[in-house]
């Protein structure tokens, strides 16, 4: 594996406050936009009133006692049950109830925290496309996979990925036979699942894994449950990893773990440690994760390690990842605290839909890239435009909630200069690198009102321009290039 250069040396201690770094405001929003969607206020406040170690074990608590999204009523459907014989009612209701399940997902996103974020994560990890199953109920039992593993026993979660109908379909594991075995999910899953790219396997494991995870081709109707049936089973010797036997579905998980254990855990831990640090890995740290999570593969033990770390609260972990399309805008609405209605969260889907990020679809089953892929010269004037229709809603519906965000933030002063940096602090990771910088977002804010005004004291937040003032500093804000990073 290649691993690039970090300037972040510290050490998997648990992170304990100095004042040369302290548990502020900095680093409790640095946790938030890393293990959440954002903060408002209060949630900042709440989480600076306990411990450091206290409140990521708060955050990953609260992920693990949430209970999975009730299903739906359509939730295990097959196409039997759709009782009426209009296909195209029953085509438009199929749509309907995907777009339910993706609305679902949007919803979670926005208030469920930890555990929403690393369900997002392993949707794209563990990649599926609706377009390549469509099935509204496959969406939801996977779905329903993912919440309930998110923070569980990996190996566990990897049992069940391989016979989740999602997958199946997907992944061709459906029509895998003992007549015709398919490759697609015994490479995915050592390429892309387990392993890693060229990573402890060959071709020849590939095959005669394939063999092994034939037999689930039993559907009861489409979108129905799909069963295993012995008679389309390999039944016959294969050699995975150097170990020759009568292998099925069951044997290729333990032999996998058994054998290969050691490469799962780097591998696994590595790409946490990029979705939650940093693009660039320390390769000390990542061996020290590794073998720990390689005992009993647990995820939530992990994770707290690493979350609760000066290594995850070090300045050079702060602010260097590339905000996804829903960082960007699921996040603005988490810190800002605006009022918004499902019209306007559905606005954001399409938006993020258009910026490349539609959830339930990555790009391919090697999911989206991330971290630089996502800001490119093509995506960069959809990010800024991304934010105009919910600004005209705040503006029209909600717009004392801008005056609101300001005192709220600024202790309600009328130092102009304060308040614009104050609200400029709150949506910059580190803060902008200049004077000139701050210089130029007070102006912005100062809009046309007289100078005198701000220098005889007689400007504050209830003057009647000052929402105005407000929205437009927050327009330029968003197109900051300081703005795209969490």
């Amino acid at each position: 594996m290649e691993f690039v250069p970090t300037c972040n040396f510290a050490t998997l201690d648990v992170f304990v406050p100095t004042t040369q770094k302290p548990w502020d405001e900095k680093r409790a929003k640095h946790a938030y936009r890393r293990l959440a969607f954002g903060a408002n206020n209060a949630q900042i406040t709440a989480a600076l009133s306990q411990t450091p170690e206290n409140f990521i074990d708060s955050l990953i608590d609260e992920a693990i006692n949430l209970s999975p999204t009730p299903a739906p009523e359509w939730g295990y459907w097959s196409v039997q049950d759709y009782v009426d014989n209009d296909l195209v009612y029953n085509d438009e209701l199929r749509r309907n109830q995907t777009s339910q399940m993706t609305f679902q997902f949007a919803t979670d996103i926005l208030n469920e925290g930890l555990r929403a974020r690393l369900v997002k994560f392993w949707s794209n990890h563990f990649v599926t496309e609706i377009s390549g199953y469509d099935c509204p109920s496959y969406q939801f039992q996977y779905y329903n996979m993912l919440q309930r593993h998110a923070l569980g026993n990996f190996k566990e979660f990897v049992r069940e990925v391989g016979i989740n109908p999602a997958i199946l379909i997907y992944l061709n594991g459906f029509d895998s036979t003992n007549n015709e075995p398919n490759e697609n999910y015994s490479r995915e899953l050592f390429e892309l699942f387990t392993l890693g790219e060229n990573n402890g396997y060959t071709q020849s494991d590939i095959v005669e894994t394939s063999k092994a995870l034939t037999g689930y081709n039993v559907r009861t109707a489409e979108c129905g449950e799909i069963t295993f049936d012995e008679t389309t089973f390999d039944d016959g010797p294969k050699t995975i990893f150097g170990q020759t036997g009568n292998w099925g579905y069951d044997d290729v998980i333990e032999i996998l773990f058994t054998e290969r254990g050691n490469l799962i855990s780097r591998f696994i831990c590595e790409k946490l440690y990029k979705y939650f640090v940093s693009p660039n890995v320390n390769d000390d740290i990542i061996t020290q994760l590794a073998a720990d999570f390689e005992q009993d593969f647990e995820i939530a033990p992990m994770l707290r390690r690493l979350l609760k770390s000066e290594h995850f609260f070090d300045d050079n972990a702060i602010g260097v990842i590339m905000k996804s399309p829903y960082d960007l805008t699921i996040g603005f609405l988490t810190d800002t605290g605006f009022s918004y209605d499902d019209n306007q969260l559905r606005s954001f889907m399409n938006i993020n839909d258009d910026l490349g990020q539609r959830l339930f679809n990555p790009i391919d089953v090697a999911g989206w890239q991330g971290n630089h892929e996502w800001v490119k010269t093509d995506t960069m004037v959809g990010r800024w435009r991304a934010f105009m229709p919910f600004f005209n809603f705040i503006w029209e519906f909600h717009r004392e909630e801008l005056r609101s965000l300001a005192i709220e933030l600024s202790g309600n002063s009328n130092d102009v200069y304060y308040v614009a940096r104050v609200i400029v602090d709150w949506f910059i990771s580190n803060g902008l690198e200049t004077e000139d910088a701050y210089g130029v977002a007070v102006d912005t804010f100062k809009l046309e009102i007289p100078e005198n005004y701000f220098n005889d004291g007689s400007w504050n937040l209830n003057d009647p321009e000052a929402p105005r003032q407000i929205v437009t500093l927050l327009g330029h804000i968003i197109e900051l290039p300081e703005f795209q990073l969490k």
